[in-house]
């Protein structure tokens, strides 16, 4: 039996010191998963606090007969701790001026549809309200549905986790937590459209848009961003 297999089954059968020690041995885990929430109007510590509490769920609840290692139990429990606080809490939380902004690029777009008979581009946006074309994506992509890897999307139907890797639930569940760090190092406008595409669900079309480039652009790169993270994730 392992150290951490030792010290579940004494806090299973009551010893708070043994649920600490585990606690205090996985708080790297802990941090790593509770770091991904970060920016939703939740501060880190208490983002970690409620890692913990889904950490000792995992704790309490786990099974060595499950034939899975405990940290891969453990992440989706603690993940699923913080989601479920965000969630009852207003889930993610986007500031004043943010929805100012997009209150204001909402109007700005309305009122040149209108004048010209068509979508503006963004820079005919960024003209009319002084925002940069970066301002206008980071507003009207926070004021959007909150972000989720698991959502499918419109067009294809598939997550972005389906397209990375086609290993067992679980195992997504881990090699998500890195996600975010590839999707980091990606080139910029790479980065932005996988971000666009499938943490806030927008189409091909309204990326194209945003971004002011053509549809069959924004497709090149989003294929050429998904073969980087599959080899970034490998």
């Amino acid at each position: 039996m392992s150290r951490t297999e030792e010290l579940i089954a004494r806090s299973q059968a009551g010893d708070p010191e043994a649920g600490e020690a585990l606690v205090t041995e996985n708080a790297g885990l802990i941090w790593s998963v509770a770091r991904r929430f970060i920016g939703r109007g939740t501060d880190a510590d208490d983002l970690y606090q409620l890692g913990c509490l889904g950490f000792l769920k995992a704790v309490e609840g786990f099974d060595v007969s499950y034939g899975t290692q405990f940290s891969t139990y453990a992440v989706p429990k603690i993940a699923g701790e913080i989601r479920r606080f965000l969630r009852d809490d207003g889930a993610v939380k986007v500031s004043r001026s943010l929805k100012e902004q997009a209150a204001a690029i909402k109007i700005a777009r309305n009122n040149l549809t209108s004048a010209l008979g068509r979508e503006p581009t963004v820079q005919e946006i960024s003209r009319q309200t002084g925002f940069s074309p970066e301002e206008i994506a980071v507003a009207e992509t926070a004021t959007a549905a909150t972000e989720s890897i698991q959502r499918e999307t419109g067009e294809e139907g598939f997550s972005l986790e389906n397209v990375l890797t086609d290993t067992e639930s679980e195992e997504k569940m881990v090699e998500a937590i890195a996600l975010r760090q590839a999707i980091d190092r990606l080139p910029e406008r790479e980065a932005m459209v996988i971000k666009l595409r499938y943490f806030h669900s927008l189409t091909q079309q309204r990326v194209a848009k945003v971004l002011d480039v053509s549809q069959v652009q924004v497709s090149r790169i989003e294929k050429k961003a998904l073969t980087k993270l599959r080899e970034l994730m490998t």
